[in-house]
C-alpha cells in the first residue's frame, strides 16, 4: 500500500460532476456497444489526436491528421506529421497497458516522442521550468527526485480506492506536477487519464475530452496554476470533471439515432410522447421535469432528438430552434405512437 496520498479538498461542485458523468457514462454505454462502429471510433480517435497535439502547437488539421494516418502524402512539417504516427501508436496500443506500471509509463513515452527527442522513454536528467511566454509558471522537482516521486505516484494509483474519476484527475495533475520528461508531458498526462478511464468504463477509450480541452487552453493552463499556488489537485479536478461532461454531453448529440427510434419507440421516448399527450406544448425544461430527468444533454440526446428525428414531436417555432420560447408537441404520428400504457 502506497504511504503517499496527493492533497485533495473534496468540494461539492466535485461530488455533483461525478454524479453528473455517470449518469451521462449510463446513457452513452446504453446504445455505444451497438452504435458506435469503428469509423466512429477512428474519428474520435482522430479528434483526440489532433486536439492534444494541438495544444501543444502542433499545427495540423483533423483533415490532415486523417490523411497522415491515411497514408497520403501531406504539406507540413517532418516533426509534425510524425507526431501524428506516434500519437495514434500510442493510443493503439493503450489496451495493453497497467496504469500503474512504470515499465508501460516508459514504453508509452517512448512510442509518444520516437524520433521527436533522445531520451524518449526515458525519465528526464536536467531541470525544467513550465513558461507561459516569458513567465515561469512553474519549476518542476529537481532530476534526482524525479524516479522516486513517479515511483509514489504509480503506487498510490494501484492502491487508491477512490473513484476512478477523482484518480484520474488527480494523476493527470500530479503527473504535470513532477514533468518527469524531458518532453512530451502534456499529451502524456492527456494519454495516461485516458487508460485510467478507459480501464474503469471501456467506453471512455475514445472520448475525445482532448478537443473539449483544446477549446479551453488558458483555463487548463490557469487551472494547473491554481492548483500549484494552493498545493493541491482541487481546482484542477474540477476543470477536467467539467471537461470531461462536456465531452460526455458532446458524445450523446453525436450518437447515431437512426436505430433510436424503430417501430416500437424506445422507452425514453415513450416517456416522451405521454409527457405531451392530453396537454399543450412544452418547453424543454418543462419536459424534462415530466420525465423526471435532471441533465439536459441526456435529454436531447436520448429523448427530444430521436423523437424529432423520427417525426413523433414538432417545434412550433421550427425557423428558430433555440429560440428560449421554444415549445414542442406531438405531431399525428407521435400521436398514433403513444404506447397504450405507460413505459
Amino acid at each position: 500500500m502506497s504511504r503517499y496520498q496527493p492533497p485533495l479538498t473534496l468540494t461539492t461542485k466535485i461530488l455533483a460532476l461525478i454524479a453528473e458523468i455517470s449518469e451521462q457514462i449510463g446513457q452513452l454505454s446504453a446504445v455505444s456497444d451497438s452504435q458506435q462502429t469503428p469509423q466512429l471510433r477512428r474519428s474520435n480517435r482522430i479528434r483526440t489526436i489532433q486536439a492534444s497535439l494541438a495544444i501543444e502547437n502542433n499545427t495540423l488539421s483533423i483533415k490532415q491528421v486523417t490523411a497522415v494516418l491515411a497514408g497520403q502524402r501531406v504539406l507540413g512539417l517532418p516533426r509534425e506529421i510524425q507526431e501524428v504516427r506516434n500519437a495514434f501508436t500510442a493510443y493503439e496500443a493503450m489496451p495493453h497497458w497497467k496504469p500503474g506500471s512504470r515499465a508501460d509509463l516508459l514504453r508509452a513515452h517512448e512510442l509518444l516522442m520516437h524520433g521527436l527527442i533522445d531520451d524518449c522513454g526515458r525519465f528526464r536528467q536536467a531541470g525544467v521550468g513550465i513558461y507561459r511566454g516569458e513567465q515561469l509558471v512553474h519549476m518542476a522537482p529537481p532530476p534526482s527526485r524525479v524516479a522516486h516521486l513517479m515511483d509514489d505516484l504509480l503506487a498510490w494509483l494501484g492502491a487508491s480506492d477512490w473513484h476512478p474519476l477523482i484518480i484520474s484527475c488527480v494523476f493527470h495533475y500530479e503527473f504535470e506536477f513532477i514533468h518527469p520528461f524531458a518532453d512530451g508531458n502534456g499529451r502524456m498526462g492527456r494519454l495516461w487519464q485516458t487508460l485510467i478511464l478507459s480501464q474503469w468504463r471501456p467506453v471512455l477509450a475514445y472520448l475525445p475530452v482532448e478537443a473539449v480541452i483544446r477549446e479551453q487552453q488558458d483555463a487548463y493552463y490557469a487551472a494547473l496554476s491554481a492548483a500549484d499556488q494552493l498545493a493541491e489537485s482541487t481546482p484542477f479536478v474540477e476543470f477536467m470533471l467539467k471537461a470531461l461532461s462536456l465531452a460526455l454531453a458532446e458524445a450523446a448529440r453525436s450518437e447515431p439515432q437512426t436505430d433510436q427510434v424503430t417501430d416500437q419507440v424506445t422507452d425514453q421516448v415513450a416517456r416522451l410522447l405521454l409527457a405531451l399527450n392530453g396537454g399543450g406544448p412544452l418547453k424543454v425544461n418543462e419536459l424534462m421535469v415530466e420525465v423526471g430527468l435532471a441533465h439536459k444533454a441526456t435529454f436531447r440526446a436520448n429523448y427530444l432528438k430521436p423523437a424529432l428525428v423520427a417525426g413523433l414531436i414538432e417545434m412550433t417555432d421550427p425557423d428558430s430552434p433555440k429560440s428560449p420560447a421554444q415549445r414542442y408537441r406531438l405531431t399525428a404520428h407521435g400521436k398514433a405512437s403513444i404506447p397504450s400504457r405507460p413505459a
